[in-house]
């Protein structure tokens, strides 16, 4: 038997295949095995609902897309009400991205959610794509380790920072976040990305500007995850253009303990089962016993 379990915090998954949140929901289960992966990440709740940006909010690019949905969601009370049941009758870990324009909002939502059987918390405070939700505690260590310490009184259930590419220095930021409390740190979220159309001579989105994801910001996550690794001593997630059991395995070797699956759950739902039987299989013919064995086998 090979054992793929990772923990996060008091969280044991079974395997570190993730879903990302913002690429994917409940409906999936109807094209994939999602017990077959290690945990399923919701969309970002907001503690009030949240309209999202103007239309158009999604673009393809070479080797990836621009999307600037705005974390349109119908805030945590509908949330838990409406959406979440959807996400416990799967069979996996459900683990909640929440946003927030303040430190007391990212508190409430956490203790909102603390009673309700999720496995943890994702905390966005990266998304490129708003303004005034979240991203600006994501540029600043003192303010990022400050939200995490009152996060963490908030709630006992493991808690994930979701970190931004778009800043100077990655690695203060992962210590403040680890400083603060945080079980985890999952990067990276989106790069800031614009495309226009020549025959208007107009942006692709609505909002101007978007998110860049996809397999073309791979070399970036693969370079930043990497970096942050060296200097953490809690879980790495890495985020960034994979979409196949290759890919994973690049940042697992690097030093990422999981990985999550992000744009390519819009051209292929079953990306997640798939990546995490290609590791299995990955395993097996390499004699490896345990997932803890490829985890940062890399050294530099």
């Amino acid at each position: 038997m090979i054992d793929l379990s990772i923990k996060i915090g008091n969280l044991k998954l079974k395997n570190p295949v993730m879903l990302a949140s913002g690429t994917c929901g409940p409906e999936q289960a109807k094209f994939a095995k999602l017990e077959k992966i290690g945990a399923i990440i919701t969309k970002s709740v907001t503690l009030n609902p949240t309209i999202g940006n103007l239309p158009p909010r999604t673009t393809e690019t070479v080797g990836g897309m621009l999307n600037s949905i705005g974390l349109e969601n119908p805030g945590t009370e509908k949330f838990i009400q409406d959406k979440l049941p959807d996400y416990l009758a799967l069979n996996t870990p459900v683990i909640v991205n929440v946003a927030a324009q303040s430190q007391e909002g990212y508190i409430t939502v956490a203790r909102k959610l603390n009673d309700t059987d999720i496995s943890g918390f994702e905390i966005n405070v990266s998304c490129p794509n708003v303004k005034g939700l979240g991203v600006e505690f994501g540029k600043d260590p003192q303010v990022l380790e400050e939200l995490t310490s009152k996060i963490r009184k908030a709630t006992s259930k493991p808690i994930i920072i979701k970190l931004s590419p778009n800043v100077t220095d990655i690695q203060p930021l992962a210590h403040a976040a680890e400083n603060g409390g945080a079980d985890a740190v999952s990067l990276i979220n989106t790069l800031y990305g614009l495309k226009i159309n020549l025959e208007t001579k107009t942006p692709e989105l609505g909002n101007i500007t978007g998110g860049l994801s996809g397999p073309c910001i791979k070399p970036v996550a693969l370079y930043y995850v990497y970096k942050v690794a060296q200097v953490c001593k809690i879980p790495v997630i890495g985020i960034g253009g994979i979409i196949n059991y290759k890919d994973a395995l690049e940042f697992l070797v690097i030093g990422a303990s999981a990985i999550q699956i992000g744009t390519a759950n819009f051209f292929n739902p079953n990306t997640g089962p798939e990546i995490a039987a290609g590791i299995k299989n990955y395993c097996e013919q390499q004699g490896v016993k345990n997932i803890q064995e490829l985890i940062g086998s890399r050294k530099f």
